[in-house]
């Protein structure tokens, strides 16, 4: 008989992911279970209001390696807190909420934005994303990919009348 861990199913240490909501092709993200809360690469990021409500304008480069393209988003502020990082240093970030679509499974997400031009993978997913939802087994990768480092085929998606 399996345990309800064992029955989960499991990610790799890197996955392809897509952020619905913000217009922007699978993303290739480091699953980082060290880190609480999910984060995307975003620069230029500037709040401003809208009908009364907080929203941010980021821009992002999608692609790992590649700052040649650059995406324009916006999304509704749902916090800006202090969050440090794995060298210690604080910083306060614009929180946005947005849907995160993993291995065909759809769920809301918090993601914290901030300049990772420096970094290898363009997002990270944290653990408060997965928590209770998946496996981590670092020996895999792209595990809904078949392996492969190019993104999976994305499924159209329809709007419901």
């Amino acid at each position: 008989m399996a345990s309800e861990e064992t029955a989960k199913p499991a990610l790799g240490w890197r996955e392809w992911v897509n952020f619905e909501g913000l217009g922007l092709p699978p993303i290739k993200a480091k699953v980082d279970t060290g880190a609480r809360t999910s984060t995307l690469h975003a620069f230029k990021v500037r709040g401003f209001t809208r009908g009364g409500r907080k929203w941010v304008r980021f821009r992002v480069h999608p692609l790992q390696r590649d700052n040649s393209q650059v995406l324009e988003c916006e999304a509704l502020v749902l916090d800006q807190r202090p969050v440090t990082d794995s060298g210690g240093h604080t910083q306060k970030r614009y929180v946005i909420e947005c849907t995160l679509n993993l291995q065909g499974q759809r769920w809301p997400i918090e993601l914290t934005l901030t300049n990772r031009d420096n970094m290898l993978f363009r997002a990270l997913l944290g653990r408060t994303a997965i928590r209770g939802r998946y496996l981590v087994d670092p020996g895999r990768s792209f595990t809904q990919g078949g392996g492969h480092s190019e993104p999976p085929a994305i499924e159209e998606q329809r709007e419901e009348e």
